[in-house]
């Protein structure tokens, strides 16, 4: 991506040095912060150079008219619009942004050396602000006014704010595309599951979620889009309507599934598994298949697979439609404590006395999400770990779930993690 970013910023009259320095201290500020490619959240650096790097190769779109000089501006607020390295959640607040470009000495340094004026580029990653209504839309208007009025440039300047304010529209489309078109679908699946993580959203929303962002983008910026869409590469387009479309496929498999669950056309049976059929290979494979939808975090064993799921001291229980033959929609997996290497930060003070099953997150098939079953399966977990006389159960859940269960279940938080807030939790079997 680096070396197509740099050859598009030659044909955009990029090619001062201040530009790539730029271009490099963003990478290492996301790197250094922890953002980088192997941060499991959406707002990561491949997100940042994606929305850059669209932002130049679609400036040719007949919407607006760039100058060499709107370029410019274009350039560091896509570069910058979404750094927020102090973030307790993963969606990025424009304000932490616009402190952190007004703080730091190197970048305002590099603005200055490139004659840029620092006022305009907050204004462009304010618009950016999504979504763009409500209270977040007055808040951002409110500042945008004000970086107005401070600028010489702006200030008495109506018809440059307009502009302004229509090359932030342009960014804040391009940010809402960039992603979807420089991949296929399983690429923007897991950008899905990425986002869905990274805030926190219970599976069941992924789908439901994606669906709305791409008609929302599609039926309220469809000018921009339209023409945004239209001079990018042609298999880039293809991309973007492919994911659209296969969304919206998969939506209406979920609500067919939610309709005949309704009406009792399928029933969810939690079925606890002989050690035969969990030797059997097309057994494993199927588990695999669900097992890979999770997001990578959630992935615990993924390595070592086929050799736990035939491990008599891990428990296994599944999902199966209508009857204990039925098709396996899903599974709850678990063992010993001691099998698994958790997340450094955590520290279990039952870690090595062998009294405590750890039980891997849930995994279901798409669509089966909402419906109870992961519920079902979790408790015939806890009684299969019962027999086997653990006295604990840790595992993740989102901050939430686990608040709900310290009454019921009397949970306890062992370790919470930001900006996920999936977090470690312990009960007492």
């Amino acid at each position: 991506m680096k070396n197509e970013i740099l050859s598009l910023m030659v044909e955009s009259k990029l090619e001062e040095d201040c530009y790539v320095e730029m271009l490099d201290y963003t990478i290492d500020l996301f790197e250094s912060q922890g953002l980088g490619t192997e941060y499991y959240g959406y707002h990561n650096i491949n997100h940042e150079l994606e929305v850059m790097y669209v932002s130049l190769l679609a400036a040719k779109q007949n919407q607006i008219q760039f100058t060499d000089e709107d370029i410019k501006y274009l350039y560091v607020s896509a570069l910058f619009h979404d750094f927020d390295p102090q973030k307790n959640v993963d969606k990025p607040h424009e304000e932490s942004v616009l402190k952190f470009i007004s703080m730091d000495k190197k970048l305002r340094n590099l603005i200055k050396v490139a004659n840029l004026d620092l006022e305009i580029i907050k204004v462009l990653i304010l618009r950016t602000t999504y979504p763009w209504s409500g209270k977040l839309k007055q808040n951002a208007e409110e500042q945008i006014k004000e970086c107005f009025n401070n600028s010489d440039l702006t200030r008495n300047n109506l018809q440059y704010q307009k502009h302004i304010m229509e090359i932030g529209r342009y960014l804040s489309v391009v940010d809402r595309v960039s992603g979807y078109a420089l991949g296929d679908f399983a690429k923007a699946m897991e950008m899905a599951k990425m986002n869905a993580h990274a805030l926190a959203w219970k599976p069941s929303l992924i789908v439901r979620s994606a669906v709305a962002y791409f008609e929302e983008l599609l039926n309220k910026e469809t000018d921009m889009a339209k023409a945004i869409l239209k001079v990018l590469p042609k298999e880039m387009r293809k991309n973007f309507f492919d994911t659209v479309l296969s969304f919206m496929r998969i939506r209406q498999q979920e609500i067919s599934i939610q309709a005949n669950y309704s009406y009792d056309n399928l029933k969810l049976i939690p079925t606890i598994e002989s050690m035969t059929t969990r030797n059997d290979p097309k057994f494993i494979d199927s588990l695999y298949e669900i097992f890979m939808e999770l997001p990578r975090p959630l992935q615990f064993e993924r390595d070592n697979f086929e050799k736990t799921v035939k491990d008599p001291r891990v428990i296994i229980n599944t999902l199966r439609l209508n009857d204990k033959e039925g098709e396996v929609i899903g599974f709850a997996k678990g063992g010993p404590l001691e099998n698994y290497k958790l997340r450094e930060e955590i520290r279990d003070e039952n870690y090595g006395l062998e009294n405590t099953i750890f039980l891997e997150p849930l995994a279901l098939k798409m669509g089966y999400w909402g419906l109870k079953g992961g519920s079902e399966m979790r408790h015939m977990f806890i009684m299969q770990a019962h027999s086997m006389k653990f006295k604990y159960m840790t595992s993740f859940a989102l901050r939430d779930v686990i608040r709900s269960r310290i009454t019921k279940e009397r949970a306890e938080f062992v370790t919470l993690f930001d900006p996920e807030r999936w977090d470690y939790y312990r009960i007492e079997i």
